[in-house]
């Protein structure tokens, strides 16, 4: 009879940043090329794969907002038992696993069946999204801080008090980046119109750094009307505060987007 025990394996929570493939850190390469297992986010761009090794499995396990989506707890269960198995599991989200992307879930998950783990961050979209306009989200000037802050609350939740945020960010001079808000843009809008006001500008980026972004430039007051009227969907991230006047072609595109809407 064999006693000898099957070692431990591992687990690496990895981010895949925003969707540029090149945007991945040394250190999500190494670690997507070791594994044997990789558990893969709808929002990672397969261009990332080419890094796994051949003789790795890749499951595709969904997490796209406002989508079907895998079972958390059907995701738990699979790492923690391809860990107990042996095997190297590489857990692939996109953006950052800690900036909405349930790492932190994870993470409890995984410590509580004894595994630990290892966590690389990647490039969060709120970030490539502003710097894709040439704009920061922090500034001497116009902006002390950044606020990152999801539209999207947990079923049974009453959410982010926008008004409340509002008038934070106003007395604060603080940058906010909402994702997963397209599906509740009203109810933001008309919260952050409370306390900020209607001319304060707005940046909405539609998959950022990827080819296929798009981006409008507008106001608060506006930011609902241009949304529908450029046709602007998921997954975008929406950024507002005064550093969006640092976006390449502020003017420009304010005036084009009056004239579209006109």
């Amino acid at each position: 009879m064999n006693t000898t025990a099957r070692p431990q394996g591992r687990c690496t929570l990895v981010g895949a940043g925003p969707g540029d493939p090149e945007l991945l850190t040394l250190k999500a390469v190494k670690a997507i090329a070791s594994a044997t297992l990789l558990l893969v986010d709808d929002l990672v761009n397969e261009a990332v794969l080419a890094h796994a090794s051949p003789s790795a499995r890749i499951v595709h396990v969904g997490k796209r907002g406002g989508c079907k989506s895998t079972p958390q707890a059907f995701i738990d269960k699979m790492m923690i038992t391809a860990v107990q198995e042996g095997e190297h599991v590489v857990r692939l989200k996109g953006g950052d696993p800690f900036i909405f992307g349930r790492g932190g879930e994870e993470v409890e998950h995984l410590r509580a069946a004894g595994i630990d783990l290892q966590v690389v961050n990647g490039i969060t979209s709120g970030l490539a999204g502003m710097s894709s306009l040439g704009a920061p989200l922090t500034h001497r000037e116009h902006a002390h801080g950044v606020v990152f802050v999801t539209g999207h609350a947990k079923p049974g939740d009453t959410g982010t008090d926008w008004a409340q945020l509002a008038a934070t960010a106003k007395g604060s001079k603080l940058t906010l980046v909402i994702y997963m808000g397209v599906s509740s843009l009203e109810h933001i809008s008309s919260g952050l119109l409370q306390g900020l006001p209607a001319q304060t500008p707005v940046a909405i980026v539609q998959h950022a750094s990827l080819p296929s972004q798009r981006q409008a430039l507008t106001t608060l007051g506006e930011l609902t009307r241009t949304m529908a009227c450029e046709g602007l969907q998921s997954p975008s991230i929406i950024v507002v505060g005064d550093v969006v006047q640092g976006a390449r072609a502020w003017d420009e595109q304010r005036h084009l987007s009056q004239q579209r809407m006109a």
